[in-house]
């Protein structure tokens, strides 16, 4: 765990989710169902070339890969293609990564209100949630890609996401995977909490993150303010 001693955990009133690399694990299945529409038009990618898009949004993850190979995509035919293979990939394989539950019922019992900010397409994100076994009404928002212009690193989905909770940015804690993530969670003035599920806890680091740690079943309780805080015992 590597923590900022200047970051004032106990302004946090509010957590802010990103979905893939946070709750759940699905950029292998995206990736694997991206490889496939594209199969499907001709062309053999490989799940690598993905990588450097990862949190942009499915129009640039698809997009990205396929200006670098020279492919003409027909979207959003081709995006919904790709959901569709993603949502039978996922199907009985997909879980909560590691800690889901038990840190969303740490939040809860701090009454710190709860949102879900993703730059996938709703028909992604639902499919998502319905796997991850918490109750509903869990997040009192959920934004999604449909749902803002700007994609991240833009701020634009995490101020969305506050002013939907009611919240400040600055008074919320954003979660995060990815260096686009991470930078957008930081221009919108939010604290940020990096998971090392994607990138290194230096590369989040550099990207701006307060605190990182390997994923949510390994944050410490200061961070939330329901106990010692990191930075006092550095």
């Amino acid at each position: 765990m590597v923590g900022k001693p200047n970051a004032p955990a106990g302004a946090i009133r509010g957590v802010i989710f990103d979905m893939d690399g946070v709750l759940v694990e699905s950029e292998p299945f995206i990736a694997g169902a991206a490889v496939a529409m594209f199969a499907e038009k001709g062309v053999a990618v490989h799940a690598k070339e993905f990588r450097p898009f990862i949190g942009m949004g499915e129009d640039r993850f698809l997009g990205g890969v396929a200006e670098a190979r020279g492919v003409s995509l027909d979207m959003p035919a081709d995006k919904v293609r790709t959901y569709e293979i993603y949502l039978d990939l996922i199907r009985g394989r997909l879980e909560p990564l590691p800690g889901v539950a038990a840190f969303v019922g740490r939040c809860r019992d701090r009454g710190l209100r709860l949102a879900v900010a993703s730059s996938a397409d709703r028909m992604k994100v639902e499919g998502n949630l319905g796997v991850l076994g918490l109750p509903p009404g869990t997040f009192e928002a959920v934004v999604v890609g449909e749902d803002i212009v700007r994609k991240k690193p833009a701020p634009d989905i995490f101020q969305e996401a506050a002013r939907r909770l009611g919240l400040d940015p600055a008074s919320c804690l954003v979660v995060e995977d990815a260096v686009s993530g991470v930078q957008a969670a930081k221009a919108a003035g939010s604290l940020c909490l990096g998971l090392t599920t994607s990138f290194a806890a230096d590369v989040l680091t550099a990207a701006g993150a307060d605190w990182t740690a390997e994923d949510l079943a390994s944050v410490p309780p200061g961070i939330i303010g329901d106990g010692p805080s990191s930075a006092d015992s550095d």
